[in-house]
């Protein structure tokens, strides 16, 4: 991306443009448009909603972690009505609770559901297939809104064929890139609400947005040198082997992370390990030790950034990240940081958890 800011009407950018917004349809797994904004995963969650729904619309959300509840807060500033469904934060999507609001909403007042696909705050990843699922069983016309921020290009994602209407996600996680896009992939039904949505945009209008990709450019000054990045990092997904070959590097460091945290005998939060992330692991401290004092420990050591806790888990839990441009000795080095750590702060563990790692990775690479 370190590269001289091309003119963003010109027929140069316009072929770097019309590239991206082809190639990213394949990490997203779909044939339908997919908008680029320049803007944070937040930014594209409002999207999504402003351009599906009318202000006063009744949306379902589950309570999975820090970030469901930040999109059904922002969902409510825009005069949303939320239905939220409470959860431990220890555990994914339930989708015969989704079914159950579902069937007994015979109004059909409910018009989107927001999930989450992966939260990073608690480190477990949700089974959008069967939500969908789910939702098709109850013949419930509610579209399908998801969070993919930090499980695009991590976990296996696939908005066509899961049934998805709106797919959001950000360039800063499996993408590999800075902060600064963000992706609505978007469905024919989804477009179709779009139609008869009423709330006030400018920003976020998908039909300006659109009709102006058609020939490569954006109805505003675009992110020109993340669109370079991006272009780069498509480029090194697919060499690597889109879709399979990234998700099983991903799926593999997660689990020599696991080992790594049960070999020191601590707990990883997720309840599920059918709900295991790809892309985090969130570690549950023992009683007493607060997270944020091992954290500040281990970067002042170390020169190791660990995940704090967010929201209810915060001062509980630390979150090890094993997602974008990462390797087998990237993650030996961060487990090495998080064990030496574990020891200068005194924390009761057990030691080895690093050798428990290494073995995995070793025995993996054999095969």
């Amino acid at each position: 991306m370190d590269r001289p800011t091309i003119d963003h009407r010109g027929p140069e950018f316009a072929a770097l443009a019309k590239e991206c917004l082809e190639d990213i349809k394949a990490v997203f797994q779909t044939e339908h448009p997919v908008l680029i904004f320049p803007s944070s995963g937040t930014g594209a969650w409002e999207a999504a909603l402003v351009n599906t729904l009318n202000p006063g619309d009744r949306v379902l959300a589950f309570e999975t972690g820090q970030f469901a509840i930040l999109w059904a807060k922002l969902a409510e500033n825009l005069g949303l009505k939320v239905d939220m469904v409470p959860g431990d934060w220890r555990h994914g999507i339930d989708p015969a609770a989704a079914a159950a609001k579902l069937s007994a909403d015979s109004g059909h007042e409910i018009k989107a559901v927001l999930a989450v696909h992966n939260e990073t705050s608690t480190g477990i990843t949700s089974d959008i297939e069967d939500l969908r699922a789910a939702m098709d069983n109850t013949d419930h016309p509610a579209l399908l809104l998801v969070d993919a921020v930090s499980s695009l290009a991590t976990a296996a994602y696939r908005h066509q064929k899961w049934g998805v209407d709106v797919t959001v996600s950000g360039s800063q996680k499996g993408l590999m890139l800075p902060p600064g896009l963000g992706f609505n992939a978007v469905g024919p039904k989804a477009l179709e609400a779009a139609k008869t949505s009423t709330f006030p945009k400018g920003y976020w209008r998908w039909d300006d947005m659109l009709a102006f990709n058609e020939k490569g450019f954006f109805p505003y000054t675009p992110a020109t040198n993340l669109l370079y990045a991006l272009k780069e990092s498509l480029a090194m997904l697919r060499e690597e082997g889109l879709y399979w070959n990234v998700v099983d590097r991903h799926a593999r460091l997660a689990e020599a992370t696991r080992r790594a945290v049960l070999g020191w005998g601590l707990e990883i939060w997720a309840a599920n390990p059918g709900e295991y992330s790809n892309s985090t692991t969130a570690v549950l401290l023992p009683e007493g030790v607060n997270e944020a004092a091992f954290r500040t420990l281990v970067l002042d050591k170390f020169n190791l950034s660990l995940g704090a806790g967010l929201g209810k888990v915060a001062g509980k839990v630390f979150r090890i990240g094993h997602l974008g441009d990462f390797n087998d000795l990237m993650l030996a080095g961060t487990l090495a940081g998080v064990e030496m750590g574990l020891e200068l702060a005194g924390v009761p563990h057990r030691k080895g958890g690093i050798c428990a790692a290494l073995d995995y990775l070793t025995e993996t690479r054999k095969q």
